[in-house]
This record gives structure tokens, C-alpha cells and sequence, in this order.
């Protein structure tokens, strides 16, 4: 069972004053209503001892909405990110609300940071794609009873509305793809994290190569840094080592430009030598010969869900929020790269 959270109502009761003087020292009118030192300091005291938090709810209904909403992801210069950004802020300004974009680099630390600055300023709500270790600070958010939608990844722990695609499914669909044009050894190139989105990936690849009966070949980068680390060069030497390799299949659409250099570095001929297949479409993938087969994730369907949930979230006056749980699927778009019977 929940902890039930302080109220002013049992604050002006262990104290035994009103609740209208604990309201009056907690919005800092203490001095103006002439309200003693000594009993402010009494009740900002027992506040601390309590771990009193006022409802962000309840303030935006005395102060007015600020009708700002935080978009807060992994990195907003990334394509997929700035794409459903871009029509987020359109579908935001028609119901009249305003974005705050802002990039967390996957670092928890400075997700705290941002979002503790931005609860000071009364925004409305928060779309976030969470970084690792911020289940207490997401938690802490809908306890203030801000409105919080998570996208991209999830968190399991929490019961938090989201946005998210069919991680698993497509993944499976795309090594099921690879398997029926022939592929018996087919490596999945992803990086080192345990985002919800990523280790869906890496179980709907592996659930497709055991249900064929064939063995997995992962190989994992560092999460950060792949330039600096030498990725390409990395990949090169792993495909190099795994002579054997009909296919592969790129958790990301970056990883796969990372693979496409080292397949040119080998002289690997696509789809004729290896197949291959990218989560995450990108435009780049059509302009490239052949073009690549990748998992298109519905950026317009994501950014009106996203929206749809948010205004939901913002317009529920009752102090529980509704439930908002998303699950769009994708489009795997076969091309070149992997339309080819082995």
C-alpha cells in the first residue's frame, strides 16, 4: 500500500494552527499576514522533518498555469528526437502551450539538475526520455502531481504514462526477414545499456534466432563516444573475426553508419557478400546504393500521441492522473540491402 502523503490539512493539525497560516508560510507570505518568526520557523521546520512536498496541482490552480511543457530527451540534435520535436511544438502552440526543449546526454545527474530548475519556474508538465537512475526524481514529479509522460523508453518500476513503439516486435520481424532470405549467421551490432528500447531489441533478435534454431553473435560498443572509441573500426574488426556472417542487423540507425564504413573498408559487396537491416529509419538510407532496409519508427503518430497524452494528463483536475500507455507499432521497410535470397 502507498504511503499517503502529508496534506496542509495534517501539517495545521500536528501543529495545531490553521490551515490557512501553514498555506500563508508556505507560499511566503508569512510577514505580510504578520505571522511570527517563531511559528514560521516552527512549521518550516516540521515541514523538513516530515518531507512535506506541495502539490504542483494545487499550486497551479491558486497561481494559473504556466502553459509550458519541458521536452526533455537524450540529445534534441538527434534526427529522430528533433523530428518529433518539431511537431510536437506545432500541435503544443494550436492548444495553446509553449515547449522548453533540452538535452540530458543520457546523464541522470544533469536530468536532475534540469528538471529541478524547471519545476522552479512552474512549468506545466514533462515529456521526458528517461536516463538511467531517475526513477526517484520521476517518482518525486507525479507525487508534486506534475503531469509526466515518458517516450522513447520506459520504466518498469513505476507506474508513469508513456509513449513508447514496439521495441521487441520489430526486432523479431526484422531477423525473421534476414532468416527467410537465407541468413544463418546473422550478428546484432548494438551498444552496452540497459534502456528499456534496447534490451527489447537485443530479445526480439534473440527470440527470432532461437525459434530458427540459430546461435546469436551480439557485438556491444560503448554507449558513449563511438567516434572517439573507433567504432567503424571496431565493427570492421568484428565482422573480420566473424568471417562468416550472411547478415547483420544495426540497433540504431547511427551504429549502422558506423557499419556501413566498415563494410566499405572490407570490400563487402551488400546484399550479395552480407544483408543488412537498421532500426530507425533515416533519409540517408534512401540516398545510399543500394538503399538500406530499416525500421521506421511513426514519428507523426508518436508526436500525436504525445500530445494527446500530455493535454489529457494537464486537463484532469482530480488529484489522481489518468492512465496514458502507449504502444505504437512500426514499419519495417525492405530495400535492397536485404531484399536478396541468399
Amino acid at each position: 500500500m502507498a504511503k499517503k502523503k502529508t496534506s496542509i490539512k495534517d501539517i495545521a493539525k500536528s501543529l495545531g494552527i490553521s490551515i490557512t497560516t501553514v498555506s500563508f508560510i508556505l507560499n511566503g507570505k508569512a510577514k505580510e499576514k504578520r505571522i511570527s518568526e517563531e511559528l514560521t520557523l516552527k512549521v518550516e521546520e516540521y515541514i523538513k522533518e516530515v518531507g512535506y512536498k506541495p502539490s504542483h496541482l494545487a499550486q497551479s490552480l491558486r497561481l494559473g498555469k504556466s502553459k509550458v511543457i519541458v521536452f526533455m530527451v537524450e540529445d534534441i540534435s538527434n534526427q529522430f528526437f528533433a523530428s518529433i520535436a518539431r511537431k510536437i511544438e506545432e500541435k503544443a502552440y494550436k492548444s495553446g502551450y509553449k515547449i522548453i526543449y533540452c538535452s540530458t546526454d543520457n546523464d541522470p545527474e544533469k536530468a536532475k539538475a534540469l528538471i529541478d530548475t524547471f519545476k522552479v519556474r512552474s512549468v506545466d508538465g514533462f515529456i521526458i526520455t528517461p536516463t538511467p537512475a531517475l526513477e526517484s526524481t520521476v517518482l518525486e514529479l507525479l507525487e508534486e502531481e506534475f503531469a509526466v509522460l515518458l517516450f522513447d523508453r520506459w520504466i518498469p518500476s513505476i507506474d508513469c504514462s508513456y509513449v513508447v513503439v514496439e521495441n521487441e516486435k520489430s526486432a523479431f520481424e526484422a531477423t525473421s526477414h534476414l532468416i527467410q532470405n537465407g541468413c544463418k549467421n546473422i550478428g546484432f551490432i548494438t551498444v552496452e545499456s540497459d534502456q528499456i528500447q534496447m534490451i527489447d531489441r537485443l530479445q526480439g533478435y534473440g527470440h527470432a534466432m532461437e525459434s530458427h534454431g540459430l546461435k546469436k553473435n551480439v557485438f556491444m560498443l560503448p554507449f558513449h563516444n563511438l567516434s572517439e572509441f573507433g567504432a567503424s573500426s571496431k565493427i570492421q574488426q568484428y565482422i573480420q573475426k566473424n568471417s562468416d556472417l550472411d547478415g547483420l542487423f544495426f540497433a540504431t540507425n547511427y551504429l549502422a553508419f558506423e557499419g556501413l564504413q566498415a563494410l566499405n573498408s572490407l570490400k563487402k559487396r551488400i546484399p550479395e557478400d552480407v544483408l543488412l537491416v537498421s532500426f530507425d529509419d533515416h533519409y540517408f538510407f534512401t540516398l545510399f546504393q543500394p538503399n538500406i532496409s530499416a525500421i521506421e519508427q511513426p514519428i507523426e503518430s508518436i508526436a500525436e500521441k504525445l500530445m494527446e497524452g500530455m493535454l489529457m494528463l494537464l486537463e484532469d483536475d482530480e488529484s489522481s492522473k489518468p492512465d496514458y500507455k502507449v504502444t505504437l507499432p512500426n514499419i519495417l521497410h525492405i530495400r535492397e540491402s536485404s531484399d536478396y535470397k541468399i
